[in-house]
């Protein structure tokens, strides 16, 4: 490991390195603004309680970066690694419809007692290794391209793992997961006619499942709040005491901060109008304390994670560094759109919160872990430019 750091570490990222730290650093100072008058208002507490709860996930997330980082992402193609990650995936989705509990209408959570994690944050990174390194080892072999021994295999890992999820149900995530699973198989070098193929089996797959699904499981699909939801999508100011409340609230804390915001700290939706504001709308509280100038440096360090992912994706000669560059630069960039659509009511709401600045630990740990991933990738991509 020693040699392994001293011969990639001068090309560490550095771009990509200060993004990271900049985003994480701003996300926990806007926690904290966003966060006081919620912990004090309705959890009765200090002013800094998800502050410094945040503060200690970043003590633990920051490491688990560093890691990532020096470890060679090699070893993600290697079947004790995959069998690993399906291992911890599946035992922690089928564990939380067991001794989960529900948040956010959700039974998505498992208490470990000092804390709680989310396993379908967990699935939502463990997949990106575990299909990059099933893809790279076909694409290896030469079979990539055999829909039966190749594709269909992996597919069906994807699809019980959308069902675990669906069932809880987290259907946000669900999406996320099976847009980010499509980007990695779309960088793992298929070509196109199998690729059609297997879309035709699973939108055949799809309507053997929904059909009966929507027949006799409505009570679950068709979940009040989830229909509330769709209602105030398409008019929130309709319901807006109601399903509307927090994207009609959302709206007048953007509307107020025009182009430098009130002020930081200075949010009047925070104060109980705007529930959660430190999660999935606390680009909402952005908007208000430091205008549009703040929304554009948020989405525009997002969008350079995102876009250097994908150049580092394309710059490569290996394909599992390929696909785990597109799969953690696809992640960040698809849960960055589903929650900023959501507050913006371009999409409905789904309850994802935005990468780096939202409050949450399994979250931010887990993002850590891939981006960890992303510079391990990145330098040795640059260490084999120099070579050449």
């Amino acid at each position: 490991m020693k040699s392994y750091i001293k011969k990639y570490g001068k090309y560490i990222d550095y771009p990509l390195l200060f993004t990271y730290l900049a985003l994480t650093i701003f996300g926990l100072i806007m926690i904290y603004s966003s966060s006081m008058a919620w912990s004090v208002n309705y959890y009765n507490d200090s002013p800094d309680r998800f502050y410094i709860q945040q503060l200690i996930n970043l003590a633990i997330a920051y490491p688990v970066f560093l890691l990532a980082a020096v470890f060679p992402y090699k070893h993600f193609k290697k079947k004790w690694m995959m069998a690993t990650v399906l291992a911890v995936i599946f035992t922690g989705l089928i564990l939380v419809h067991f001794i989960g509990f529900a948040a956010g209408g959700a039974k998505s959570w498992i208490s470990l007692g000092f804390a709680n994690i989310q396993p379908s944050e967990v699935a939502k990174v463990g997949l990106i290794f575990y299909l990059a390194g099933v893809f790279s080892n076909k694409y290896r072999n030469g079979s990539i391209n055999k829909l039966n021994e190749s594709i269909i295999p992996p597919v069906i890992i994807l699809t019980a793992v959308l069902l675990l999820v669906f069932l809880e149900p987290d259907l946000g995530s669900m999406v996320i997961i099976g847009a980010v699973g499509l980007s990695v198989m779309a960088a793992s070098g298929v070509r196109l006619k199998p690729f059609v193929k297997l879309a035709g089996i699973v939108v055949a797959a799809a309507a053997v499942f929904i059909v009966p699904a929507m027949i006799f499981a409505k009570d679950l699909i068709f979940t009040e709040k989830r229909v509330g939801r769709i209602d105030a999508f398409f008019n929130p100011f309709s319901d807006e005491l109601g399903f509307g409340f927090q994207i009609v609230n959302g709206y007048l804390a953007i509307g107020s901060g025009g182009l430098s915001g009130l002020g930081l700290g200075q949010s009047i939706q925070k104060l109980g109008y705007l529930p959660e504001p430190h999660t999935d709308f606390i680009m909402s509280v952005i908007a208000e304390e430091l205008g549009v100038l703040g929304v554009f440096v948020v989405i525009g360090g997002l969008g350079f994670v995102v876009l250097r992912g994908l150049w580092i994706a394309m710059t490569t000669s290996d394909p599992l560094a390929r696909m785990l560059a597109a799969g953690v630069a696809s992640m960040i960039g698809i849960q960055s759109f589903v929650n900023l659509g959501g507050l913006s009511g371009i999409i409905p709401l789904t309850g994802v919160t935005l990468p780096f600045i939202s409050y949450g630990g399994t979250s931010v740990i887990l993002l850590s872990l891939a981006m960890g991933v992303l510079m391990n990738v990145s330098m040795f991509n640059k260490y084999e430019k120099t070579k050449k």
